[in-house]
């Protein structure tokens, strides 16, 4: 029932005939493991009208599965002292669980009837429809989360540019047979990603998805390609008493190997107290209350977000400011820099080990991504071996950053054309 396996140092994955794969990173050192369940059916595949069916159908796929009612697999989930979370994002749907390794097979049991044998009864699809609807609301109160939803809608011209929470609109269309449909549709093991990591084996946990997951068919679930639109301003009008400023621009795709050099420059730019942004923006001219820059990816794309909050007295010049911290970054950086974000990035490597939750997560998102999980010392011997030439050679080679920009407040800024 295998068609691939490979071993990434201390990583095991394998590919089974029916498109799903699974990752497994051993850590004998612990009595617990974490697990991922993670297929692409994120908002960018919703139905056109029904956006937000893949975020309804999270929370009802969980509201009955097997033999169980609601009550009774909550109760159930409880009683294996299961640490909990998941969601749904642009591109995919995910469920996760952090356990102690005896309570493994019954938790892989559970997720297989959520996911295979779901219940999905009329009564419950409203309850879930009204959560996803509340959730909507509440970015009302939240200016930031507001400010960068309608950034995406406005920058990609694909349906990467949904939010993950659906839109007013799709969640109304929605009804319990369209997101039925819809689970028939796209829910399937072709494309989907099991990765655990923590105190157990490859070998035991291949018997288990096997066991549970290897009989299942289904269809590839098609992705659109990303595409963008053209660099732009725009403004959003509230009465907030800060001004909130959003960036974003292309950068390096996920699969290229100078994301490391791109990363380590970003986390000179933005990466503590000691970066660019908080001592030029903040520190020094006092300009916002917060300041950051950030890499984000999707599938075979790459992009750079930033961020600032300020008032609207000294928006204008806080654009100004960052603007122009992201076009110096491009003259290259200092040894001194580069140094403490290595040690920063090198840091943060050590504490994701020490984390089963924090492994099984990069080894999901990674083979999503590159087709293959990153182990924590490939990373390391990458992040090692970068130069200072290197990254300042990648900075010059770089153009310089044609953001579309969005602010949220009172007033609309400055912006040249």
């Amino acid at each position: 029932m295998t068609s691939h396996y490979e071993r990434i140092d201390n990583i095991e994955m394998a590919r089974l005939d029916n498109g799903l794969t699974v990752v497994v990173e051993t850590m004998p050192w612990l009595s617990s493991a974490s697990m991922n369940f993670s297929f692409p059916m994120g908002t960018i595949g919703d139905p056109v009208g029904q956006e937000g069916s893949s975020v309804v159908l999270y929370d009802w796929l969980e509201r009955g599965a097997g033999d169980l009612n609601s009550v009774e697999l909550a109760n159930a989930f409880n009683d294996l002292g299961l640490r909990r979370g998941g969601g749904v994002s642009r591109e995919s749907m995910g469920f996760s669980a952090s356990m102690l390794v005896d309570a493994f097979s019954e938790t892989v049991a559970l997720h297989a009837d959520v996911l295979r044998r779901p219940k999905l009864l009329t009564e419950e699809f409203e309850p879930s429809r009204q959560l996803a609807l509340q959730e909507l609301a509440s970015l009302d109160d939240e200016p930031t989360s507001k400010l960068f939803i309608a950034l995406a809608e406005r920058y990609f011209s694909s349906e990467h540019g949904r939010s993950s929470y659906g839109s007013q609109e799709g969640l109304e269309a929605l009804t319990a047979e369209s997101v039925a449909a819809d689970y028939k549709a796209r829910v399937s093991p072709n494309g989907m990603i099991i990765s655990v990591a923590g105190g157990i084996t490859f070998d035991e946990v291949i018997e288990q998805i096997n066991l549970h997951f290897g009989d299942w068919q289904g269809p590839a679930i098609a992705m659109p390609a990303v595409s963008v639109n053209a660099p732009s301003y725009s403004h959003i009008a509230s009465e907030s008493s800060q001004t909130q400023i959003g960036l974003v621009f292309p950068s390096v795709s996920p699969n290229n190997i100078e994301r490391y050099k791109e990363n380590m420059a970003l986390n000179v730019l933005s990466g503590g107290m000691a970066s660019r942004l908080f001592s030029e923006v903040r520190e020094k001219r006092g300009l916002v209350y917060s300041v950051s820059a950030f890499r984000r990816t999707v599938k075979d794309y790459g992009y750079t977000m930033a961020y600032a909050g300020t008032t609207p007295e000294r928006a204008n010049e806080t654009l100004t400011v960052l603007l122009a911290e992201l076009e110096r970054l491009h003259e290259g950086v200092s040894r001194e820099e580069l140094e403490r974000a290595r040690t920063g990035v090198l840091s943060n490597l050590v504490m994701q080990g020490e984390s089963s939750g924090a492994r099984a997560s990069s080894s999901s998102r990674s083979t999503f991504l590159l087709g293959k999980p990153s182990s924590l010392a490939e990373v390391k011997t990458v992040i090692d071996a970068i130069t200072l030439d290197e990254v300042n050679a990648y900075l010059a080679s770089k153009e310089k950053p044609k953001p579309t920009i969005m602010s949220l407040g009172q007033n609309e800024l400055e912006v040249e054309a």
